[in-house]
């Protein structure tokens, strides 16, 4: 297999390689380099947890010696943690009621990362999937179409019994966000308040036609931001989607935080996932940056991955039921330099805008965790080991033009 110049060394040689350029003088990184530490004077490097991690248990498909060395991985590599799944409503706040809250993978998840020195972030507050059905449940009818659209059908999972009223869905949203936010008040520093409430395809809709927006009206996401800013006036607040690689989606977010801006909503960062495919190009995540930035927000790559899988080069999306049969079928032909060669590419667009570029998620420790593990997506593979894309991230700040 042809190598790039960016892991024809093995990992110990490109480790004494990598120099960190900071406020004019060069430092030689350590024989064996963090990503928290090459990349400190640019931005946080983190990674998303599941819950085995932060409790220190066996599970999802690892026994316990592998958590231990998943552990291991993730208090060398970041300083950076997001909860995969605990945080999210389905998890944390299961049954109706103050009563019906379960806090304790979410607890473990922030004690795991007070514990080690790391920033937290909360994952995520509303959304329109996994929340639980009694959210919407109420004694109103539900519309003959869905979403207002004659013949429509719902999407999978999507509730469709009687629903509630506008102020019913606000007081829910309001007592979660309020409970949720309040308990971690000071150590969970930022929130990702909506997530992915914008509308795919080329339309003229801003907004995805989610029960949120059906029930209490687009004004919903300046409500929860409103409502999480009074319960922790610390926090770091975001709006996070997928697909923003794309110029049309891209435009929508710009339209729809610039319209918050002008209102006073208070988001103070924009959330990119960043759910690529190896054909994504420096160029395309430069000029996604470029416009982004246009906003004057911080922004945070919050869920990155590179999908290797044949089948999954035209996706980018975050639907868990989509992703499962795009990273089926095989890799890529030499995905192991492809990987390396996008992941430096864009990387080189990372560093570019690191005055705007304030946070790096990689979705997943290692590609045996990740949700799309067939698609090996990540920079260390199941055993922890770093693959030759680890090689070509590092390799980005000794080319000439980041010296």
């Amino acid at each position: 297999m042809m190598k790039t110049q960016f892991h024809a060394l093995p990992f110990g040689a490109i480790a004494l390689a990598v120099a960190l350029f900071a406020d004019g003088a060069t430092t030689v990184a350590a024989e064996n380099p963090t990503l928290k530490d090459v990349f400190k004077d640019h931005f946080m490097v983190g990674t998303a947890i599941n819950r085995s991690i932060a409790t220190g248990s066996a599970g999802f498909r690892r026994s316990l010696e592998f958590v231990e060395k998943d552990i291991a991985l993730t208090k060398d590599q970041f300083n950076q943690i997001t909860a995969e799944n605990d945080m999210k409503w389905q998890l944390i706040h299961p049954r109706e009621g103050a009563d019906g809250y379960d806090f304790k993978p979410a607890d473990a998840f922030v004690d795991f990362g007070v514990s080690n020195q790391m920033y937290l972030v909360g994952h995520t507050l509303v959304w329109h999937s996994q929340t639980p059905n009694w959210v919407f449940a109420g004694t109103n009818p539900p519309p003959a179409s869905v979403g207002g659209v004659p013949g429509a059908r719902p999407g999978r999972g999507v509730y469709t019994g009687p629903r509630a009223s506008r102020d019913e869905l606000l007081e829910r949203m309001r007592d979660h966000i309020h409970t949720v936010v309040g308990r971690y008040k000071g150590r969970v520093k930022v929130w990702d308040v909506v997530n992915e409430a914008i509308a795919d395809g080329a339309g003229t809709n801003i907004l995805r036609e989610s029960l949120w927006l059906q029930i209490i009206g687009p004004d919903f996401i300046a409500r929860a931001f409103e409502y999480a800013h009074k319960a922790d006036p610390d926090a770091i607040l975001r709006y996070n989607d997928y697909g923003l690689e794309n110029p049309v989606k891209r435009q929508k977010l710009i339209t729809l935080i610039r319209s918050f801006k002008e209102q006073g909503v208070p988001v103070m960062a924009v959330g990119s996932q960043a759910h690529i495919n190896v054909s994504t190009s420096f160029e395309t995540m430069d000029q996604a940056l470029t416009d982004m930035a246009t906003l004057g927000l911080p922004i945070h790559i919050t869920e990155l991955d590179i999908n290797t899988a044949a089948s999954g080069q035209r996706g980018t999306g975050a639907d868990i039921g989509a992703n499962a049969s795009l990273t089926e079928g095989g890799l890529i032909s030499d995905a192991d330099r492809k990987l390396a060669d996008a992941y430096a590419g864009i990387f080189r667009a990372f560093i570019k805008h690191r005055d705007a570029v304030k946070v790096i998620t990689f979705w997943g420790v290692n590609d045996a965790v990740s949700w799309r593990r067939s698609g090996s997506p990540l920079l260390f593979d199941g055993n922890n080991q770093p693959k030759p894309a680890f090689d070509a991230v590092l390799g980005v700040l000794t080319e000439p033009d980041f010296k």
